[in-house]
């Protein structure tokens, strides 16, 4: 079935969004997420960012993943931290501001991704579009929210903090190639190019990046995403990610 879109206002979206998305008519967008049902285990959604997102991570039972769409020049991720840091340190540059200084900034271009594991301190810079994949809560723990008046969670956020550099290895996709970005748990992703055969042992998350994907009577193009129950044939039109449990 084709999941419902959600398009979400934020305070650091964008006015203006792709073309597949309509007339936003002025409103400053910031997410648009694919809903089915809160019993999900998975969600997919595209975030839109004019500026820095909080300072945050998640807990255990919130692991996601980024694949960068497009980007502004000079735009980064902010993955981990440049150096070990202990806790108090890490709750004083918080509490001051300098935290910023301790992140590690990572520039990116189109077709970087990153696995983004439970308890990574990071923040999606300003100027991007990504697809986001990750399991299906919406446990945020801000350390640091550049004054905007939104509550920190310091204490629940620091008990769960990796407080060192990141320890992913990124990724750059290849549009014109097929390829396993994150194999589990708790999810599996692919990018899949005019192959629906990935994952099919398993409910699929299908998001058609070029061309369209389509199931039995059901098809999506950019900008929307289908859920496939497990054994349902599916097929790729173009190039689109692909997920599931793991």
């Amino acid at each position: 079935m084709k999941l419902t879109p959600r398009i979400v206002e934020k305070p650091w979206g964008r006015t203006e969004l792709p073309a597949m998305f309509g007339d936003m008519r002025g409103r400053r967008i910031g997410e648009v997420l694919f809903e089915g049902g809160s019993s999900l285990p998975l969600l997919a959604k595209y975030l839109f960012t004019s500026e820095r997102l909080s300072i945050q991570n998640h807990p255990p039972a919130k692991h996601e993943c980024w694949l960068i769409l497009d980007a502004e020049p000079g735009a980064t991720l902010g993955l981990g931290l440049e150096r070990q840091v202990a806790p108090e340190e890490l709750r004083a540059a918080a509490l001051d501001g300098s935290i910023v200084e301790l992140m590690d900034w990572k520039p990116v271009q189109p077709g970087d991704f990153y696995d983004v594991p439970p308890g990574t301190i990071h923040a999606i810079g300003g100027g991007l579009s990504l697809l986001e994949f990750q399991q299906n809560s919406d446990v945020t723990y801000r350390l640091y929210d550049y004054g905007r008046p939104r509550e920190l969670h310091l204490d629940r956020a620091l008990s769960v903090a990796v407080r060192g550099p990141y320890a992913g290895t990124p990724i750059h996709v290849d549009p014109g190639q097929s390829a396993a970005l994150a194999s589990g748990p708790p999810f599996a992703l692919v990018h899949a190019v005019d192959d629906g055969s990935a994952l099919s042992d398993r409910t699929r998350w299908a998001l058609p990046l070029e061309g369209s994907v389509s199931s039995g009577k059901d098809e999506a193009r950019p900008g929307e995403c289908l859920l496939i129950d497990k054994d349902e044939p599916l097929s790729v039109n173009g190039r689109a990610v692909i997920g599931a449990e793991a």
